[in-house]
């Protein structure tokens, strides 16, 4: 008889067909479509996906904000244009029920006056950190303003996370539009971004974009925080974790990437079978100790640039699976080890330490600094891609 490990992973393999809904391991092809109203919905053709446009308040310095309600099967997610953020994601249990399955809060003013959990946040230019700051291009040398330990952590004090996006309606999502000034955050170059939501079957896919005037450096990732049981009900660490990575970069004191790229095998970064979250967390490891739980960069096994696995999750309790693909070549796997009870999220709850988990996929912390990182330079001329594929479903 099949123990429930190896049922999870029949259920969560890639060749699941039923389970991945269908999933194309190729980039979207859409084509934009004009801005949708709350009276017009935009319709895809290919799939039964809508899109509703709302007003979400005003921003502290005057911008109006939107949000964006994207209705397909069995899956919804809104977006909001602060911050390009992922608001909430409902998805079915293994009974059917729904439940929001993404930390965050319930309002514009709340999000505004948290800095430091990035709930459901495009952080950049520079997601993850970049030691003390400072990076050089072609000789010359580049200062962004410290803001975590010592460092530049997600593009500084008012990185992408803190900014009014554009966003437009498309046909099976929206598409966030950001114009970065040379210059901001001490970034050389004027940064356009663009980053597209969309909504298939059972998946979101994020497609990211950037082109630059001057040589520059960038590192876009989603910040979501998932809790596959429901938001607000309980933590994480019973959801079983599997991340396809033989290596990840240990870090100093102060979690800058020591230049190392370390083997997994006997340490509690070895998920390269499903282990519970909290099965090696409260570990006597020096790595964990620095972060306060997992806050590590894993070095996937699979070919940077085509669309690889990153990462699943099962949680037990609910049946919900996770699926996490992407062309990059790394995944930052937090436990929300600094969510200290002073969170207030959606619903009124009160977000304790591990009431989430991101799972970021990335370049390398401190690339511009590490040579035998794979680089994040981008020059005027070439244009940055990648893509990040949620797949949400039900092992029942």
């Amino acid at each position: 008889m099949r123990n429930r490990w190896t049922t999870a992973l029949l259920v969560m393999g890639l060749g699941s067909v039923a389970w991945a809904a269908g999933i194309k391991i190729s980039p979207s092809q859409t084509t934009p479509a004009k801005a949708a109203s709350t009276t017009r919905p935009v319709v895809s053709a290919r799939q039964t996906v809508s899109v509703q446009e709302q007003a979400w308040g005003t921003a502290d310095d005057g911008k109006p904000v939107k949000i964006f309600i994207i209705s397909g099967h069995q899956l919804t997610v809104r977006i909001t244009t602060f911050g390009a953020r992922i608001v909430s994601v409902e998805t079915p249990d293994r009974k059917g029920k729904m439940a929001d399955v993404v930390l965050g809060y319930d309002n514009l003013e709340q999000y505004e006056r948290s800095t430091n959990t990035y709930f459901g946040a495009i952080v950049g230019r520079y997601g993850n950190r970049i030691a003390k700051g400072t990076f050089s291009i072609d000789g010359r040398t580049y200062h962004i303003p410290l803001n975590n330990n010592g460092n530049a952590l997600h593009g500084g004090p008012e990185g992408f996370s803190t900014k009014v996006w554009t966003g437009r309606a498309i046909p099976d999502g929206v598409e966030m539009t950001l114009v970065s000034p040379d210059g901001d955050m001490g970034f050389p170059g004027m940064l356009t971004v663009h980053v597209r939501y969309s909504v298939e079957g059972h998946s979101l896919r994020i497609f990211y974009s950037a082109t630059t005037t001057k040589p520059t450096v960038v590192n876009l990732t989603n910040h979501s925080y998932f809790n596959l049981n429901g938001d607000g009900r309980g933590n994480i660490l019973n959801e079983v974790l599997m991340i396809p990575a033989d290596r990840y970069t240990p870090v100093d004191a102060t979690q800058i990437p020591t230049g190392e790229l370390a083997t997994v095998k006997g340490t509690p970064f070895d998920f390269r079978k499903p282990t519970a979250i909290g099965a090696r967390i409260g570990e006597n490891n020096a790595q964990l100790k620095v972060g306060g739980g997992y806050d590590q960069n894993f070095v996937l096994n699979g070919e940077p640039g085509s669309l690889h696995l990153a990462a699943k999750v099962y949680d037990p309790q609910s049946g919900r699976t996770l699926m996490v693909m992407t062309t990059q070549p790394g995944v930052q796997f937090y436990s929300g080890n600094f969510l200290d009870g002073t969170q207030h999220g959606k619903y009124g709850v009160t977000y304790e330490k591990y009431s989430g988990f991101c799972l970021e996929t990335q370049h390398f912390p401190d690339s511009p600094n590490e040579p035998k990182f794979p680089s994040t330079l981008l020059r005027p001329g070439e244009k940055m891609r990648s893509e990040t594929v949620f797949v949400f479903g039900v092992m029942r």
